[in-house]
């Protein structure tokens, strides 16, 4: 197998080393450069132990890459577009984990970010790296914007849905949990351990960024209510939605219409009527497994979608849309299956 020569801005957030854990062993990639502006000049090995012995040096942000074919970027919004101009005109594809290219709309993504962009030339030539949908559109791209973490559960649970015209596009409620990872690795009071251990919170109820991203890419006209939650856990989400089945509709069509749309998706598991998904089926995969049940009363259907949010919410997917884009089979170097049954 050919390897296409990579590097990797941002190595020292959990994303990036997620990342950096996946490329090294990828049978399809050569680590060949990596950059953090917090650890310039500082061996791999002393940032990571763990990862000692591959003679990787961490450099600046600002260095050329163009010796990398592909690069990835996993860097806090708004950092990375300081960044991906030059890698474009090094000829280096870039896959930016970061939430400065999930949007074309330059006025949407200022209004979602409260700034404006600086580098709006090039968000026409950006791909959304949802490979379940745009897998066509990824695999040509020069920028991909990888997913949200949030609104990867989300969509993979309701896109297919209301793409089959089966629940209404009003109404919708989203009540998400995840795991303190996916709030970054910076030093925050609310994110300590003494914070964090046997409690369980609500934040961001109202204005979540997250809720434009699921409302843009859901293919519909929809309302929603997306409420994130912070769980005393390392990693995962667990996302459980809302919708109201249209009449007529029997409820054994939710999983008829997951199994049409995910049938050559690997990562993509439905599941029939009350198999209803937990963490653990997902938790260091690259998985999501989508479960549902049916309410007559209300007419009402509970989808939960489960994912690891470092993984198929961030690294993985990643590395998902590389493979695309390198012409390798999907699953290289992912993997398949929680190692918690």
């Amino acid at each position: 197998m050919k390897k296409s020569r990579v590097g990797i801005i941002g190595v020292t957030g959990y994303a990036g080393a997620e990342l950096l854990r996946l490329l090294l062993e990828h049978p399809g990639a050569e680590v060949v450069k990596i950059a953090a502006r917090s650890a310039e000049g500082r061996p791999l090995g002393e940032i990571y132990p763990g990862l000692a012995g591959t003679g990787l040096v961490c450099t600046s942000p600002s260095d050329s890459f163009s010796e990398c074919d592909f690069v990835f970027t996993a860097l806090p919004h708004g950092v990375s577009m300081e960044y991906i101009p030059a890698l474009r005109a090094g000829g280096s594809r870039v896959i930016d984990l970061g939430a400065d290219f999930r949007f074309q709309d330059p006025e949407l993504y200022a209004k979602v970010y409260q700034s404006q962009h600086q580098a709006a030339d090039l968000l026409a030539e950006s791909v959304y790296g949802l490979v379940e949908f745009y897998r066509d559109e990824v695999r040509e791209a020069r920028i991909v914007g990888n997913p949200g973490c949030y609104p990867t559960a989300v969509l993979l649970g309701l896109r297919p849905l209301l793409a089959a015209g089966i629940v209404h596009s009003e109404g919708i409620i989203i009540d998400a949990k995840s795991g303190v990872s996916g709030a970054g690795r910076g030093l925050s009071q609310d994110r300590l351990f003494g914070e964090l251990n046997e409690n369980f919170r609500a934040y961001k109820v109202v204005g979540h960024r997250h809720t434009a991203e699921i409302s843009h890419y859901s293919g519909a006209d929809i309302q929603v209510t997306f409420t994130p939650h912070l769980l005393p856990l390392q990693r995962g989400i667990l996302a459980t939605m809302y919708l109201t089945l249209k009449p007529g509709v029997p409820a054994s069509t939710v999983f008829e219409v997951w199994a049409e749309a995910y049938h050559e998706a690997p990562f993509v598991h439905p599941h029939p009527r009350g198999v209803i998904p937990e963490l653990r089926w997902v938790v260091r995969s690259n998985c999501c497994h989508l479960g549902y049940d049916y309410d007559p009363e209300l007419s009402r259907v509970i989808v939960v979608s489960v994912i690891d949010n470092l993984l198929k919410g961030a690294a993985g997917q990643g590395v998902q849309n590389f493979n695309i884009m390198a012409g390798l089979p999907e699953e290289t170097g992912l993997p398949l299956y929680s190692p918690v049954v």
